[in-house]
This record gives structure tokens, sequence and C-alpha cells, in this order.
């Protein structure tokens, strides 16, 4: 699964700990999704995508494989 949280928080101008404190995760759970070493769950994702304003497949996205 790849994703563009990387992305989204340059356009919101947010450091991962920012973002990692409005979802209630650690600084370092953002880092290793940014880097696609893990698959948020379900919950995590939608709250991404909520403190982004965009829906979860614009965060999101399946790879072939998946």
């Amino acid at each position: 699964m790849k994703n563009t949280i990387r992305i989204q928080r340059a356009i919101k101008n947010i450091t991962q700990a920012e973002l990692a404190d409005l979802v209630q995760v650690s600084r370092q759970t953002i880092n290793t999704l940014e880097s696609g070493k893990y698959i948020p769950s379900t919950v995590l994702a939608l709250k991404i995508a909520a403190v982004f304003g965009v829906a979860v497949e614009e965060v999101f996205q399946l790879e072939d494989g998946d």
C-alpha cells in the first residue's frame, strides 16, 4: 500500500509530530506509515484523512499485489 502522507503534510504544513498528536499515535508510527513499513488500521486511516480534509483514497492507495 502506498500513501501520500508526506505530501499531504507538506500541503497542510504540519510535522510528523503534529500529525501524530492530532491522530493520537506516536511520531514513529507516522514515520513508519510514510515509509510504507506499516499498514494503518481502518480507524487510523480515517483519522489521518479527516485531518487532511480528504477522502481516505486520496491518502492511501492499493498497489498491485496488495
